[in-house]
């Protein structure tokens, strides 16, 4: 099937947005020069095609569901913030707050992620092939980060029942966040996200980050101590 093709020069992006809600009908769609603009493809709700040839401003992808989103290039702050289900794919770097606050799907990001990537995040997964910044996965309540790359500060601070994966270092741990050791389900689990991401890194180069579980009931006695 021949792709639609929508050239961000010459036609509104409202006019574009419009069309990927209600009259795609499942054809794949091309988007070219996209130049940083913001809110492309967002609100998805159908099980199509999407390819951006370019870079990206905030909030591509936002809320997606079932569709699949590739970035050619890198995206500003908040790329599939609040995805439902899906798949979004940056083959470049991602600015603040990738995949916040995601309820199910999967994020790729090949290259680098910067601060607050998976920020609350509620249930979906994110791989990312290079490093996060500091505050990566800050109050994560559900769902699983892959790191090929290092983490800054306070990488899983406030954790949850999310879990995240590091392949290199972590320059230093939040509230209540802990290394646990790799059991073979996680092993697994790591090996299938990374195949899913298209990455051929080996699973037992990963370490485990989860909650202590410290945070989950008030402690008076902690004298805000934690």
């Amino acid at each position: 099937m021949d792709s639609v093709i929508f050239d961000l020069s010459q036609t509104s992006l409202r006019e574009v947005n419009q069309f990927l809600h209600h009259g795609a009908n499942g054809n794949p769609i091309k988007i070219i020069n996209p130049d940083g603009a913001h809110n492309i493809a967002v609100g998805l709700h159908s099980p199509i095609t999407v390819e951006i040839a370019g870079h990206v401003g905030y909030y591509a992808a936002g809320m997606n569901q079932l569709a699949n989103v590739t970035i050619d290039g890198n995206a500003g702050t908040g790329v599939a913030e609040n995805m439902m289900s899906g798949r979004v794919h940056v083959k470049g770097f991602a600015s603040v707050s990738a995949g916040a606050s995601a309820q199910g799907g999967l994020l790729v990001i090949d290259g680098n992620a910067s601060l607050r990537c998976g920020i609350s995040l509620k249930g979906g997964d994110i791989v990312v092939g290079g490093s996060v910044g500091s505050f990566s996965a800050f109050m994560a309540q559900a769902g699983r980060i892959v790191i090929c790359g290092d983490a800054g500060d306070a990488i899983g601070d406030s954790l949850y029942e999310a879990v995240i994966y590091i392949r290199g270092t972590a320059k230093s741990l939040g509230a209540d966040a802990q290394f646990e050791p790799m059991s073979d389900s996680d092993y697994q689990t790591v090996g299938e996200l990374l195949a899913k991401a298209g990455f051929s890194h080996d699973s037992k180069d990963f370490k485990r980050i989860a909650s202590a579980k410290r945070l989950y009931h008030w402690n008076a006695d902690a004298n805000q101590d934690y």
